[in-house]
């Protein structure tokens, strides 16, 4: 069974991209077949995976349009078993182009009806406001991650973000669960990361996951290199970070990391990518 999740915040630079493209890089990484799509018209996931969006001659745009194109559309990505439904700046147009479509807010759910049976999970990066972009990714997923930088300003974001779930809840009638808060940004070296995450912890302990991503300068440099920080440099706080929350999110729902031999090496890059690692 598909497991879909939407990776949820208001606020914008609380690490809702990176939290994204690594964790589908770390299923991938662990033998699940995985969809990451790109929901944000920035198209930073879709660069993050070493794709040009103005290169793009179909994208998400195109699939809210038309659900049944889905499949066409589908990119290959430099590791295996992960694939990327990219985006681009065309995506703006769709939020005005579906406002007299009544089932505006389920377009993508019902296109992923044609390809859910091809991946165990499809990880879906949302733009930085509650808009239709962001409610269809919400409406086409079974669970939320809420990415949380580790300042006082995000705790704010936190509660919007938490009243909007509410919402789509009673008013499109969504079974919709908190699959966790992730704490980011984490600075070890300040009193302030260690109380928002204190009060995080007090208010939320069971939905919070147990990993906590640092700041790290590798995060950071690796979108610039078309890649996730898992391969970018996989010995990396960041990256290591992102691999325990892999195993974490894996064993949240009874399923065990199994790394088949990675060691963070081009054998598990698909030969057909564009990236190789440390290419």
């Amino acid at each position: 069974m598909t497991r879909t999740i939407a990776i949820v915040n208001q606020k914008g630079g609380v690490g809702k991209t990176t939290t994204a493209v690594n964790l589908a890089a770390g299923l991938a990484l662990a033998d699940k077949a995985t969809l990451l799509i790109d929901m944000d018209p920035q198209a930073n996931a879709t660069m993050s995976l070493g794709l040009r969006p103005e290169e793009l001659e179909r994208t998400v745009y195109d699939v809210l349009v038309n659900p049944k194109t889905l499949p066409g559309i589908i990119a290959r990505t430099a590791i295996e078993n992960l694939a990327v439904l990219p985006a681009n700046a065309d995506l703006v147009a769709a939020e005005v182009e579906l406002l007299s479509d009544k089932r505006r807010v389920f377009r993508l759910r019902d296109a992923l009806e044609t390809v859910r049976g091809r991946f165990s999970h499809i990880i879906i990066d949302c733009p930085p406001s509650i808009g239709l972009l962001t409610v269809n990714a919400v409406c086409a997923s079974k669970g939320v991650i809420i990415p949380l930088q580790c300042e006082y300003y995000s705790l704010e974001g936190l509660s919007r973000t938490l009243d909007a779930i509410r919402v789509f809840r009673e008013k499109l009638g969504l079974d919709i669960e908190i699959a966790g808060l992730l704490l980011t940004m984490f600075d070890s070296r300040t009193k302030l990361s260690a109380e928002v995450a204190s009060e995080v912890r007090t208010h939320f302990s069971a939905k919070v996951f147990s990993t906590v991503i640092p700041r790290n300068v590798r995060v950071a440099e690796a979108p610039g290199h078309g890649k996730p920080v898992i391969l970018y440099d996989v010995g990396s706080r960041g990256s290591q970070a992102f691999l325990r929350l892999t195993e974490e999110f894996l064993t949240s729902e009874g399923k065990e990391a199994t790394w088949s031999g990675f060691r963070g090496d081009s054998r598990r890059v698909s030969q057909g990518g564009r990236a190789a690692i440390g290419g």
